[in-house]
């Protein structure tokens, strides 16, 4: 099975603490308060958020999706228009190319965790911002702690650069083993399959990508 089967070309806002779950809500006035949340109290504070300006624009939060307990984590930048409208991350031609990589390499959707590193979309698409990415800092290193994987894959030159606190181009980034900030696990950035599907003769590259990944787990 190969690449060539493709046919796809807290800043503390008051409304944060109005929350069903009184815990989550006594949680969030700690520092660290994601740090203690378990799935049910993260994905509520997360979709009451407030912390940032895009709260006020979406029509809501993308969470997250899969497997809690994967071997495989996928982190991309932020919600589209179809996933802002749907609550899922990666739906849609960029999401159906997505499945199709992950398939090529004996995975499903079901089988890994699939989240961003922005909660809400930016107007237009945009590149988060520094803040809108700190106020969610807390909400990914939260679910990377609950799920434990064993690798991360980094969708993408935006989540790359914030997962790993850098500057460096895509091209610079890609191709090496990386590891999320102070701990051992081994992050790949591989290629947003938003950018395969304008740049279809990067796919020989994505499959490298891929192939590097699997590898790590080896």
């Amino acid at each position: 099975m190969g690449i060539q089967s493709w046919v796809l070309r807290e800043n503390s806002a008051t409304s944060l603490y109005d929350c069903r779950d009184d815990q989550a809500a006594e949680l969030l006035g700690k520092v660290d308060g994601a740090s203690e949340m378990n799935w049910e109290m993260l994905q509520s504070v997360v979709q009451k958020c407030e912390r940032c300006a895009l709260h006020a624009s979406r029509n809501q939060t993308v969470f997250g999706s899969g497997n809690r307990s994967a071997s495989w984590m996928l982190i991309g930048e932020a919600p589209g228009k179809e996933e802002d409208l749907q609550g899922r991350p990666f739906v849609g031609r960029a999401g159906r190319l997505l499945t199709e990589m992950l398939l090529a390499v004996g995975l499903s959707r079901e089988t890994v965790f699939i989240a961003n590193i922005l909660k809400c979309r930016p107007p237009e698409n945009r590149d988060p911002a520094p803040e809108e990415v700190e106020s969610c800092k807390s909400y990914l290193e939260r679910q990377i702690e609950l799920v434990q994987p064993e690798i991360i894959l980094a969708v993408g030159r935006v989540a790359a650069q914030n997962l790993l606190a850098t500057s460096q181009p895509l091209s610079e980034l890609r191709g090496k083993i990386h590891h999320y900030g102070g701990t051992k696990i081994p992050v790949v950035v591989v290629y947003h399959p938003a950018y395969l599907l304008r740049s279809l003769t990067e796919k020989q590259k994505a499959w490298d990508d891929l192939q590097l990944a699997l590898n790590v787990r080896e």
